[in-house]
């Protein structure tokens, strides 16, 4: 038997939130820190708070990884994991959303996309909870000391995500 190795998944991280704005910039600071530091292919990218664009950015990729502050519930830097393989899209999207600091914001968007047949196999979206979203405010210390985490996490999904499965070929 040969075997042959599928070609790697389109993977795309993004994240989202002000970096102007407290732990609202805990997706992009995840984001900038993420730059050399996974595989060629893998796109990253920064989105504010409007996340109308999302429907562009996910298509045509299997694989989202979205880096996103959610709103404070009593653990600042608590780090959220869901995957839509394993709750569903619709499911994702409804345990998103009340923890999403943006008011069309990443569920919405995932949403839409998924209405518009664009939105990718997998959607997994680590939730950073976050403490102070103040104008002109740094990441709180929690929150800051959560980047880090998160930054080693999503390396390790991407590389999980792009392992392809190999196919058994049989020999000629």
């Amino acid at each position: 038997m040969m075997r042959c190795a599928a070609p790697s998944l389109r993977v795309c991280v993004i994240g989202v939130g002000n970096p102007d704005r407290g732990d609202d910039g805990a997706g992009p600071e995840v984001a900038r820190r993420l730059a050399g530091r996974l595989p060629d292919g893998v796109r990253v990218l920064v989105r504010g708070g409007d996340m109308t664009l999302l429907s562009d950015d996910v298509a045509g990729i299997d694989a989202l990884v979205c880096v996103d502050a959610a709103a404070p519930r009593g653990v600042p830097g608590r780090v959220s994991r869901i995957d839509s393989t394993e709750t569903g899209l619709e499911a994702l999207a409804l345990q998103a959303s009340p923890a999403s600091s943006h008011a069309f914001g990443l569920a919405e968007s995932l949403a839409l996309a998924d209405a518009l047949g664009l939105a990718p196999r997998t959607t997994i979206v680590y939730a950073l909870e976050g403490a102070c979203f103040d104008p002109g405010a740094p990441l709180t210390p929690a929150v800051a000391a959560a980047v880090e985490t998160v930054v080693e996490r999503v390396i390790e999904e991407v590389e999980r995500l792009r392992r392809a499965p190999s196919t058994e070929v049989p020999d000629a």
